[in-house]
Parts: C-alpha cells; structure tokens; sequence
C-alpha cells in the first residue's frame, strides 16, 4: 500500500510504496525519501504506513518555485523505464573503454540494481551488451562494436541508399541527420561507381512533396522535444494555433510525434487545457526545457492506444465515441476501401455499387472536413451532428460563392 507525503509549505506530493526510494534534485536542495518497512515508532508513520525521510537544504527547497506536480514513483510508466533503457544503449554504444555498473547508476540518478534489472533486459532483447573486466579488477560494461554484430551485402547498402528519397520530408530533423551519417558511410563503402550507379535507380522513385511540411530549419526544435519526451520534463513552447491572431506561450508535457498527411504533430499534455492535445510542430515558433520536475499526465496514457481513438491526430478528448455512417457512391468506393483510415473502420456493400463506411469517433470536425474532400461522392447517413456539421460549412461554401459571383 502506497502513501502520500505532502512537505509542510509547500505543494509537492510523492507518492511512496514499501521498497521504493525517491530522490530529487531542485537547483541546489537535495530531497531525499523512502518508505521503511522497519520502522516502528509512531512519528515515523504516516496513514499507517512506515516511512523514513531526509531533507538537505530545507530552507532552499521551500524558497523555489515551480508548478503543481505530482511525482508518482508507484506509478512509474513502462514508457519512462524504455527511455531509460534506450538512454543507456545508446550511452554504451558511444563508450568504446565501457562503463561501470556504479558511474551509470550516478549517471541515470537511479540504484545499481535499477541498472543491472535494464542491463538484463537489453541482453534479454538480443542486444550484444556484456561486462569485461579490466586492469586491477575493474569491471564495465559496453556494447560489442556494431560492425562485429552485422554484416550487409550490397542489396542491403543499395537499399538504404534508395530509402534516402522517401525520408526527404524529415530533412532538417534528428531521424534525417541519423540516416544521412549512415548514408555517407554506405557512400564511402561502395565507391563513387556504384553510388552514381545507384543514383540512376534513385531517379525511378519520387515523393509528390505535395502538402509536405519543411523541417530543414526545425532540427534542434525537434531534438529538443525528443529530449524532454526521453526526461519526462516539461517544456515552455511559443505556439500560434489556427485560431489565434498572435503566438502563446504554453506549458506541455511532451508524449510522442505523429507523423499525419506530410506534417509532425506533437502529441502532449496542456496544463492550460488539462488534457492531451496536438500540436502541429510548423506552428510552434520556439521551445525551452523548463524544470525537470515531472506533470500528472494520466498514469494510464499510451500514444497508440490515444492515436487508435483520433481520426489522424485529432481526438475529442473524451472516452465517449459517436457511431458514423458515410455513403460512398461507386466511383469513391474503391478509393476509400484501398486505405487504412480508422483502427474502427468497416465497409458494407451495397447493391448499387456504393459502400457504406462506419467508424467510432471521439470528435466529428476532423472527419467532416475529410467527407467535404470528396464532394459529391460522400455523405454523412449519421450521427445528426456531423451531418449539421457539413451542412453549415456547405452553407458557408455557397454564400462565398455566390458573393464572388455577384463581385
């Protein structure tokens, strides 16, 4: 059974459970906590449950200032525990002399059997992580070098030589700069022939750019929202809706990028809203790492199972969905059923040719505005809400129209 400790002046929870030990670092305090299930005397309880606790620099603690957060240690998600595992593969994977198990406990701010515990599940996963020892004894742990673990043929570097064209929307971003250092190393393998050669292939295959974003100058606004998704820290971000007239500052918890229709959106926590919402990075102007104390985000929130609700990126933010049922006359019956576009989705047939299409939504402008693209092909049987929806747009469509006209 857990508990939780509030500090007297102040707003900071910590949610404790026997066996767990937090530590937390603000500016120059340290604060440290467990719960002690030797502990006996009453002072030492609280709601019937033992606990031990330490404070340092008191006084400066109380002095900071931050939001309401809520650090909930019981809780702790299994997205946070692959971060931290993916943090120290890639830690290993640029110590060429390894580390020890001790310097990465210090590293990550967690125990040596939190390490040992992740060190056994990138072995168990297949990665070549292992424990040498050293002069006098030492032991550290290392990645054996990567070029020992793979071996590729030419059709393997042809082919990421051509996968270059289809990650062309991503330029500017840390996944285009990863494949671009891998891509010169391919070059340099194959020869100036055999590159040209290749190049010839390349011109086969081309993306439409159509409706793409540009990322060219949005890589370190990127790389900085990957690294406070990797820390679970909040992060300051200037941000002009379509709806606003001027940038916002906002705070978000960052939770994941989607990539929808040419465009990254990021998918995070508004302590504005209380809610997760999108983001469309082109509209976000600037982004700063603020405190590495952690939000509330639901301990419950996964991306997929989020994205899996949404139409594309766009969620209604409740767990309640509305039925839709779309007609699709014989000439977009084909189209529509070629693709993937709703985890919910399901096609009936009908007689004349035509397909009816039912999804279970959380929110209705998304798919509105998507039925509006195919004209007259598409049309909402229900739910009466989404058919106003169209209906009013269609209404405001003809009014322009007939006012350009009367121009």
């Amino acid at each position: 059974m857990g508990v939780c400790l509030t500090l007297p002046d102040s707003k900071v929870s910590f949610g404790l459970s026997p066996g767990i030990f937090v530590k937390m670092k603000m500016q120059q305090s340290v604060l440290t906590a467990s719960c002690d299930s030797n502990a006996s005397t009453p002072d030492r309880r609280i709601g019937g449950v033992p606990f031990a606790i330490s404070l340092r620099c008191a006084d400066a603690f109380r002095r900071a200032s931050f939001s309401h957060i809520v650090c909930d240690v019981k809780s702790m998600s299994e997205s946070q525990q692959l971060l931290r595992q993916w943090k120290l593969l890639q830690r290993l994977a640029e110590s060429r002399a390894g580390i020890s198990l001790l310097d990465l406990a210090s590293e990550f701010e967690v125990s040596d059997r939190t390490i040992h515990r992740d060190l056994a599940v990138l072995q168990t996963a297949g990665f070549q992580v292992g424990e040498t020892v050293g002069d006098r004894g030492l032991k550290r742990w290392k990645m054996k070098p990567f070029s020992e673990q793979l071996s590729f043929n030419y059709t393997d570097l042809i082919s990421i030589i051509m996968s270059r064209r289809f990650l062309e929307p991503l330029a500017g971003t840390p996944f285009w700069e990863g494949h671009q250092k891998v891509l010169r190393k391919v070059r340099g393998a194959l020869g100036d022939h055999a590159v040209k050669y290749c190049e010839k292939l390349n011109r086969m295959f081309r993306t439409s750019g159509f409706g793409i974003g540009d990322y060219t100058q949005r890589g370190e606004l990127i790389d900085t929202l990957i690294q406070a998704m990797e820390e679970r820290r909040r992060v300051l971000v200037v941000y002009q809706s379509m709806q606003s007239t001027e940038p916002v500052e906002q705070e978000l918890g960052p939770q994941g990028l989607i990539w929808h229709n040419g465009s990254l959106y990021l998918i995070a926590w508004s302590a504005r809203r209380e809610e997760i919402r999108n983001y469309k990075v082109d509209r976000i102007e600037s982004v700063t790492i603020g405190s590495d104390l952690q939000y509330a985000v639901p301990r419950d929130f996964s991306l997929e199972d989020w994205q899996k609700q949404a139409f594309g990126v766009f969620h209604g933010g409740g767990d309640a969905a509305h039925s839709v049922l779309i007609r699709f006359s014989r000439d977009a019956a084909r189209y529509v059923q070629e693709s993937h576009w709703h985890d919910s989705q399901k096609f009936i047939p009908q007689k004349d040719g035509s397909v009816q299409m039912s999804l279970q939504l959380t929110e209705l402008s998304a798919v509105s505005k998507w039925v509006l693209g195919f004209g007259s092909s598409a049309m909402i049987l229900e739910p009466v809400e989404l058919i106003e929806l169209v209906r009013n747009e269609l209404t405001r469509m003809l009014a322009a129209y007939a006012q350009s006209v009367a121009l």
